[in-house]
């Protein structure tokens, strides 16, 4: 069988120049890899090795806080009781928790609310104005939604609600909600440095806006700096799950938020990392992406958020164990939802399967459950190689979850069927819809037709795979990958390395591993270097190893630790002869 690349391999070429004046104080591998960053100069490579706090933006700086700070402290002073609304995802929960935390620890009246996936739908809504009004709530603050809420902010301000929005996502056009604050750096009128953050990073920035004001805009005091640190382990959470840029303060945030979070003296957080294994270890990106966000995202997938705030909130160790291991439970049964509803999807996708004719898979079903179905639409484009929609059904009507490939917009291609679709939205590379079970099939051929207008000129692109450094397999040792893992925390804009090595061999037969046997566990070497590499859901591929050709391998170098022994191993992207 031949050994046949999976993907389009794209070796970065940065400027040599640069990389070896970077290389005067750095290791040259290192080097290479902050050139391919856009890292250009030696100021720029220790700004980006050595985050520090003191780089962070002032919040005034960010539209409306003078005015947020002000509403928040004549709701204190006149012990009104204040709504945290957040969202059901991660940036929405932890959003939640960071404000909530601050709140109760200024004594202030606070209540949370987090909108049911199911029955509320998303962000603002009618459900909103109802739990203001039940909560007797004199002022709303929402936490990653609210930005394009008119109506409902509206609504609130009709029953004698003040709202205050922090938000990330892009305005609308038009007018904006008539609030009595909108803190969002991607405002018109901003002239905040930074409009990359997530949603939880703008709560963060109301709290430290907050802590100057009531500090008198001089040296936060202590105890709420205190407080504030510890609150940004919500921040990496979230900025890492959001996957928002994990550069300028997304980064310094990220990194200090996992520091936070490894000493956090949080019930609830401990216990969260307790129940992932992950406990008085270092804390990467991938920890948060793979093993805690998962947790979070499934109470609100499976149910109400509410028991992933109140696991993020709680100061009762017992309680954060309980909430812990139903998260945990959660997070298992979605995975069955998941891996039982992609074994009834996928055959129902490879019906149109022919690219031309179906240039983005559409696919929908009774009873599809609405919480996975991005999940299901992300594996279909990795299963198939083009953009995917999944719809989920409940009786006449139902929701859609859209996600593309690189260089596609899934959104301009959804526009094609906007006539036929219900509320719809979302950006080049994940949207969502809300569709009438009678209309799939006309919104199959008029979202696949926008797409072959779109593909006129050429074809979906093939997936690439870009390459950090091809360098001899015998140099990537502990030592290079100590000098990497210094470019943590890794994520949008500052991806983990993909390195290159050739004439590399098969140490021993590659065992097929996983549940589901779809992965396969490698030894390479070549001369007396050997490591172990994963090739995750590559076990389709194994008979193409057994000619014992040398192989060209991409990979990502990371530490394992298993059992208490931390050893380097490989994370397999592709191999090629």
């Amino acid at each position: 069988m031949p050994l046949t690349s999976q993907k389009r391999w794209t070796t970065l070429s940065p400027d040599p120049d640069l990389v070896a004046t970077l290389a005067r104080d750095h290791h040259p591998i290192l080097a290479t890899l902050l050139v391919n960053r856009d890292i250009r100069t030696t100021d720029q490579s220790i700004e980006f090795l050595t985050p520090r706090l003191t780089n962070l933006h002032d919040p005034s700086l960010l539209p409306s806080m003078a005015a947020a700070t002000d509403r928040i402290m004549q709701a204190i002073d006149q012990s009104q009781t204040i709504l945290v609304h957040g969202d059901y995802d991660v940036d929405g929960v932890t959003g939640t928790a960071l404000l909530v935390r601050l709140f109760e620890h200024l004594g202030a009246s606070v209540v949370w609310h987090v909108p049911n996936r199911f029955t509320d739908g998303y962000a603002f809504g009618d459900h909103s104005v109802e739990k203001a009004k039940a909560t007797g709530a004199k002022l709303v603050i929402s936490v990653d939604n609210g930005t394009s809420s008119t109506e409902t902010i509206a609504k609130l301000a009709e029953a004698g609600i003040d709202t205050i929005v922090t938000d990330h996502h892009e305005p609308p056009q038009g007018e904006l909600p008539a609030a009595v604050a909108i803190v969002n750096p991607k405002l018109p009128n901003s002239e905040y440095p930074f409009r990359e953050l997530c949603g939880a990073a703008v709560a963060f920035k109301l709290a430290w806006g907050l802590a100057t004001r009531i500090s008198n805009g001089a040296k936060v005091r202590d105890d709420l700096r205190d407080l504030l640190v510890d609150l940004t382990a919500y921040v990496a959470i979230a900025t890492v799950c959001d996957v928002v840029p994990m550069v300028g303060e997304n980064r310094i945030l990220a990194f200090f938020g996992l520091k936070a979070l490894e000493t956090t003296q949080s019930a609830g957080l401990r216990a969260l990392l307790d129940s992932a294994d992950l406990g008085g270890r270092r804390l990467g990106a991938d920890d948060i992406g793979f093993q805690i966000g998962p947790r979070i995202n499934a109470s609100g997938r499976l149910g109400t958020a509410g028991t992933a705030l109140e696991s993020l909130m709680t100061t009762d160790t017992e309680k954060g164990k309980q909430l812990a291991t139903e998260l945990n439970a959660l997070n298992i049964e979605r995975r069955r939802i998941v891996a039982d509803l992609m074994a009834e999807v996928l055959p129902a996708a490879r019906a149109f399967e022919d690219p031309e004719r179906y240039p983005v898979t559409v696919v929908a079903g009774q009873g599809w459950h609405q919480g996975v179905i991005g999940i299901i639409a992300a594996r279909l484009v990795e299963e198939l190689g083009k953009p995917a929609i999944v719809m989920g059904l409940d009786g006449e009507s139902g929701r859609g979850s859209a996600r593309s490939v690189p260089g596609f917009s899934i959104l301009q291609a959804m526009r094609g069927a906007s006539h036929l679709l219900g509320k719809h939205g979302g950006h080049e590379q994940a949207a969502g819809c809300d569709v009438d079970a009678d209309k799939v099939e006309a919104v199959r051929e008029a979202v696949c037709q926008r797409a072959s207008e779109m593909l006129a000129d050429g074809g979906l692109p093939q997936p690439e795979l870009r390459i950090d450094a091809v360098i001899p397999f015998e140099h990537m040792t502990a030592d290079l990958q100590r000098q990497l893992d210094r470019l943590e925390p890794f994520g949008a804009k500052n991806p983990a390395p993909i390195l290159a090595s050739g004439d590399v061999r098969l140490a021993e037969p590659p065992r097929i591993v996983g549940k589901d046997k779809s992965h396969m566990m490698l030894k390479l070497r070549h001369g007396e270097h050997v490591l172990k590499a994963m090739a995750f859901g590559m076990a389709a591929r194994e008979p193409e190893l057994r000619s014992g050709t040398p192989l060209k391998v991409a990979y990502t170098p990371r530490w394992n630790t298993f059992r208490g022994t931390t050893s380097l191993e490989l994370t397999l992207h592709d191999f090629e002869a």
